[in-house]
């Protein structure tokens, strides 16, 4: 009984050695201003969308790369419920980053009022935000109306949403100082953020690089290396190329996409065998057949293990190709970008601005 009580004191007393640890995780809500006038903005964040998540693909804290999570909610369009106040939330915080391009392609602009603090007080009731400190929590709002309109303050809900660690980040679609004159900068202020202007009709500066071309193809063959499972398997992977196929026609975003598919935070666990075995959400050799692709139904338990771990290294092959290829075309863009101006003023360049920024002061690392 003594070596037992020595032995139990000594565990409570020293730390576990071993023990995995937390991997930081980045929420980011989108709340997108739909009325009549944003299409501009609307197409920005569907072109630019993978361009900020290889941003934060690139940041690390205490050595290890985000979980990343995104949620996406429309205000200000007609075509929404006037009991709601005009808003919808398309989707909740989820790691499923096709879900959010496949929403973004479906949105619709449609007249309509603005009520910016109502939506921001949505989105920090309705979803599910990290309860850790330690975990990077950031809204983005964008829009072009006064901040001021409807009947909830944006006062109380801006301060609602810091007092639960949430960063509210304005951006103005418009004049810098309309933006401020509107209110646009005070709620920003309020909840530690950042106040940013765009230009939502700018178009993104497209400089083709010598590396696209084979960074497509390698995108294409990285799809082949998916094996979906259950009942949402078909729709992931259908998912997956119809989001490819959104991109097609706009080669800038589209190598950008796949560059992102060969990150981390890409992750598809939901209908993915190869991402579920990695993250031991799934263990391949007890599931039942039924769940299981054609080609897999009739192998051994053993082969099942074999048949996933062969396209993670496949998978893993092709990954390290586009990461290698991305490398020489970020500096090939860099050195073309110098001879153009000015600098882009658009939603992706803010919103990478405002994340480096607030992720730097909470201890992330970017290159």
């Amino acid at each position: 009984m003594k070596r037992f009580t020595l032995a139990l004191a000594l565990l409570l007393t020293f730390p576990t050695f071993g023990a995995i640890p937390k991997k930081p995780v980045v929420q980011l809500a989108i709340l997108l201003d739909t009325s009549g006038s944003m299409d501009g903005l609307i197409d920005q964040a569907r072109k630019q969308l993978w361009r900020v998540v290889n941003e934060l693909a690139t940041a690390k804290k205490d050595g290890h790369s985000p979980n990343l999570q995104v949620a996406l909610f429309e205000y200000g369009n007609d075509g929404l419920s006037s009991e709601k106040g005009y808003i919808r939330r398309v989707l909740p915080l989820t790691t499923d980053l096709d879900r959010v391009s496949e929403e973004l392609f479906a949105l619709r602009t449609n007249g309509g009022s603005e009520f910016c603090g109502q939506v921001i007080g949505e989105a920090t009731k309705q979803l599910d935000w990290s309860k850790s400190p330690d975990d990077m929590k950031l809204i983005f709002i964008a829009g072009n109306e006064e901040f001021t309109q409807g009947k909830i303050d944006f006062h109380t809900t801006c301060k609602t949403a810091i007092e639960k660690g949430i960063i509210v980040n304005t951006i103005f679609c418009g004049d810098k100082a309309e933006g401020i004159r509107t209110k646009w900068k005070e709620g920003a202020d309020l909840a530690d953020g950042h106040y940013m202007s765009i230009d939502q009709n700018q178009a993104v500066a497209d400089i083709p690089a010598p590396q696209d071309k084979e960074i497509a193809v390698l995108g294409t063959e990285l799809n082949k290396t998916y094996i979906s499972y259950g009942v949402v398997g078909a729709a992931g992977a259908a998912r997956q190329t119809a989001q490819d196929a959104n991109l097609a026609a706009a080669p800038t975003a589209n190598v950008q996409r796949q560059v992102a598919k060969a990150q981390a935070v890409y992750s598809n666990t939901s209908w993915d065998l190869v991402d579920a075995t990695k993250e031991g959400t799934i263990d391949v050799s007890k599931m039942e057949a039924k769940d299981l692709p054609d080609a897999m139904k009739k192998m051994t338990p053993e082969q099942r293990k074999a048949y996933v771990a062969e396209n993670a290294k496949k998978r893993a092959d092709i990954q390290s190709k586009i990461k290698k290829l991305d490398a020489d075309r970020q500096k090939y863009v860099a050195a073309e970008q110098k001879k153009l101006s000015p600098a882009s003023n658009t939603l992706d360049a803010a919103v990478i601005s405002a994340v480096r920024d607030v992720g730097t002061k909470q201890g992330y690392k970017f290159p």
